[in-house]
């Protein structure tokens, strides 16, 4: 007799399943990067001995808040057939890993204003967030959940998506719940070299892989850098490709000048 063991997930991943759902079916567009962050990744070590608190991926978030503000519509929700909505303010939803009856499970936490935040606070409120004592009733961090979230849970599939596609179709209403851009760092853990193509339901979205030495040509000589890979998606709906390709050149820019 075959031996054999059932596990059941935390309820938290069944909106991760309905987001997989709405998100296969959004128009991203994917930009697979490489960029070379030996520059930035000193300037880190060097923040980091002089006594502040920073990390890679708080300087990364803090320079997408910075370029997506100059390129606003990049983070634009579509508000019907003809119209975009075009936010103010960079909010980006990451994903936290925390640790819920003994399994690994992934919450998002919206880090508010990036635009305006310093390296240091981003920083700051990630790690609060790690430390966070992660209760069942939770979806997001730090953010108690009233009984319709819980009722979430307990509702048919095909109604817990028709949530997600309300919710995007009321784009005042998404944002305040999941900002306007996403960033996902589960790239950067394990051994693996590569991209990876996240699916999201936010306008754009980043998924941050590993950073490797590599050869690479400068001023013709080789030198080993090292280099981050990088996928961006960006909706198709409300972002045209020449927009988009601009975004791409000042983001990745902004990351090897350190412009943080």
């Amino acid at each position: 007799m075959t031996e054999y063991k059932i596990k059941r997930f935390p309820k938290t991943r069944v909106a991760t399943f309905d987001i997989c759902d709405i998100g296969s079916k959004k128009h991203h567009i994917p930009a697979l990067l490489e960029i070379d962050v030996t520059d930035t990744r000193k300037k880190v070590r060097e923040i980091k001995r002089g006594g502040k608190r920073v990390s890679f991926t708080a300087c990364l978030i803090k320079v997408i808040g910075d370029t997506i503000k100059d390129h606003e519509n990049v983070a634009a929700y579509l508000n019907g057939r003809r119209e975009l909505i075009v936010f103010d303010d960079v909010n980006v939803s990451m994903i936290v890993e925390k640790s819920l009856n003994g399994q690994k499970v992934p919450i998002p936490l919206v880090v508010e204003k990036a635009q305006q935040r310093s390296v240091e606070s981003i920083f700051e409120q990630i790690e609060d967030a790690r430390n966070h004592i992660f209760g069942e009733d939770e979806i997001v961090l730090q953010s108690r959940s009233v009984w319709p979230q819980r009722l979430y849970y307990t509702l048919p599939g095909f109604i817990r998506r028709a949530f997600w596609r309300y919710l995007l179709a009321h784009p005042r209403l998404a944002y305040r719940k999941m900002g306007n851009v996403s960033v996902t760092s589960v790239g950067m853990m394990g051994n693996a070299n590569g991209w990876f193509v996240p699916v999201s339901i936010h306008p754009v979205s980043f998924g941050i892989g590993k950073v490797t030495k590599k050869a690479v040509v400068i001023n013709d000589k080789i030198e080993i850098r090292e280099i981050l890979n990088m996928t961006v998606l960006m909706d198709h709906d409300v972002v045209d490709g020449a927009p988009m390709a601009r975004f791409i050149s000042d983001l990745s820019s902004r990351i090897e000048r350190c412009n943080f």
